[in-house]
């Protein structure tokens, strides 16, 4: 193919995948159909739930967890119908789990397949405190930052793959991929897009939580207190989150506008 059209049909390629990420607007390119993302997330939740027995419904906790999750993942629904993006979270079926294990974590893949994890809910405190970390990930899934890390990561495997590709050939790879790409295993490789996507998510949360009803000023205490947690954190130029300081900062300069959306 000459080199024109060959350049020509990567431009389609590359207008065809930019979208622009809500609240933010920035422009991002994801290469992998989200419908296939949200088909590999079935697979891979319903794995990790097998692997990682779920507290029962009856669980205080887990009944805590849902309430948020709930509220918040009807406020996005509503930010997204009031702001023409519905379609980000089309096709979402949310599903909230704990698993009891002390990692200070929580994740939500496409779908709104989300899991906390009971070590980090001494961190949270209160609801606000839980409802910073829940509409941070659930920030992420809406804003497709693992579509962007995984099309990343098919290009590292080579021009021309594609995740059904990847699959047929190499599952165990393509499963791998996936699961770094949502923050359950390492992201070494991917720091700058990660912090970015990190400070993003950041943004988006503070909206959503104010908008069911949760104090966004929540949101520098619970990372205060995250950085008190005990350990030295690595530098921040290698690390996959902004440092502490740098999330605070930014989180105080956009909370003017996250209050705007703020109606206790």
């Amino acid at each position: 193919m000459p080199t024109k059209a060959i350049f020509f049909l990567f431009a389609i390629l590359v207008m065809e995948g930019c979208a622009k990420v809500p609240i933010t607007g920035r422009r991002q390119l994801n290469l992998v159909n989200e419908g296939e993302m949200m088909a590999m997330a079935d697979t891979q939740y319903g794995e990790f739930l097998h692997e990682n027995q779920p507290m029962p419904d009856g669980s205080a906790d887990v009944q805590r967890v849902r309430t948020i999750g709930n509220r918040l993942a009807q406020a996005a629904t509503t930010y997204l119908n009031e702001n023409n993006a519905s379609d980000r979270i089309a096709g979402f079926e949310w599903q909230f789990n704990v698993v009891n294990d002390p990692t200070v974590n929580a994740w939500c893949m496409p779908g709104g397949k989300v899991v906390v994890y009971t070590g980090i809910l001494p961190v949270t405190q209160n609801d606000a405190g839980l409802a910073v970390v829940m509409g941070h990930e659930i920030a992420h899934a809406i804003a497709r930052h693992g579509n962007e890390r995984m099309s990343q990561g098919l290009a590292v495997q080579g021009a021309g793959m594609t995740l059904e590709v990847l699959t047929q050939q190499k599952p165990s790879l393509a499963g791998d991929l996936f699961l770094q790409s949502y923050g359950i295993g390492s992201q070494l490789g991917m720091l700058a897009y990660s912090r970015k996507h990190e400070s993003e998510a950041d943004k988006m949360g503070l909206v959503f939580m104010a908008m069911a009803g949760y104090d966004p000023r929540e949101a520098p205490k619970f990372w205060e207190r995250m950085s008190g947690g005990g350990g030295q954190a690595p530098p921040e130029i290698l690390s996959t989150h902004p440092s502490d300081e740098t999330r605070m900062r930014d989180l105080e300069a956009y909370m003017p506008e996250a209050l705007k959306y703020y109606k206790p």
